[in-house]
């Protein structure tokens, strides 16, 4: 359903911690103009953890609303309760969102048999396009691939993030499941490297501030244009790294900040990013041709 670039969108915040709708407009509007292929709303990028059901609802809404058709949205929509991952994607459908990702429970740490049961109902429950999300080293659960080719018989189950950052693994599920089930890297380091694999794309926090880049490394590496995608990486390398440098979206928030793009805000139990990482986070932008 989806190639290439698909930006883990950031939500912008004021100071005090409100959404700043004005600032979240701007960002739909500068990935259309660049080119992402599509937005994930209210992800992990996206500080979904700490929005409230009301705010990511509307988070959700809005997006659809200011994209207009002209870029997919889709709705991070996963939960650890069943129940609430169902009530959150059927609103998501509801809304517009064209497609949802549901990361694996958090915390509960169900069996592979509570896994495959937990996606099957949301998938019976809501008929929208359904994209797992596994994401281990933060849900501290592991969707096997025996698993997800098990799931992908379901007919709007149609890929996977797989943030392992193992290419192995995600050779393996594209071994095991249907031709059309897709898999996206959930890491952009590894990003090229899975997509030359067979994978069809990246859900990027890179994209938040070089999106043009990489939606470029992403159709050169689909179209096999090999050496020119590993240029461009190469380019982008230390922005994968140092995008990381604290926890995922610290660094990224920053960034945008300094590219005079959102506000200062973030929420507890996230602090803004510390001094001693100010200069790395800023010397991988130049180095990837962001003006500042």
């Amino acid at each position: 359903m989806f190639d290439g670039s698909l930006v883990a969108i950031v939500t912008p915040m004021h100071e005090d911690g409100s959404l700043d709708w004005v600032a979240l407009h701007k960002l739909v509007d500068f990935h259309v103009e660049n080119g992402t292929r599509a937005i994930i709303a209210a992800g992990t990028t996206g500080e979904a953890s700490t929005l409230s059901m009301d705010e990511h609802r509307e988070v959700v809404r809005r997006i659809v609303q200011w994209a207009a058709h002209r870029i997919p949205v889709i709705a991070g929509s996963g939960s650890n309760s069943t129940a609430e991952a169902i009530d959150l994607t059927k609103e998501a459908r509801a809304v517009g969102a064209d497609a949802c990702l549901l990361v694996t429970p958090y915390y509960n740490k169900p069996t592979q048999e509570g896994l495959y049961r937990h996606f099957r109902a949301i998938a019976e429950a809501v008929d929208l396009p359904q994209i797992l999300y596994n994401v281990p080293g933060r849900t501290g659960c592991d969707l096997l691939p025996q698993t997800v080719e098990r799931l992908s018989s379901l007919p709007n189950i149609v890929g996977i993030k797989e943030a392992t950052g193992s290419v192995e693994r995600a050779r393996e599920i594209m071994r095991l499941c249907r031709d059309t089930f897709e898999v996206y890297s959930g890491d952009d380091a590894i990003a090229l490297d899975l997509i030359l694999a067979g994978g069809r794309g990246v859900i990027s926090v890179t994209a938040n501030v070089v999106p043009a880049e990489m939606q470029n490394m992403c159709n050169l590496a689909l179209t096999r244009r090999t050496s020119e995608a590993r240029a461009v990486n190469d380019r982008l390398r230390p922005l994968h790294k140092d995008l990381f440098i604290e926890s995922n979206p610290i660094p990224v928030k920053w960034a945008l900040q300094e590219m005079r793009l959102i506000g200062t805000g973030i929420r507890l139990p996230l602090t803004p990013l510390s001094a001693h990482c100010h200069e790395p986070v800023r010397q991988a932008l130049r180095s990837a041709g962001v003006l500042l």
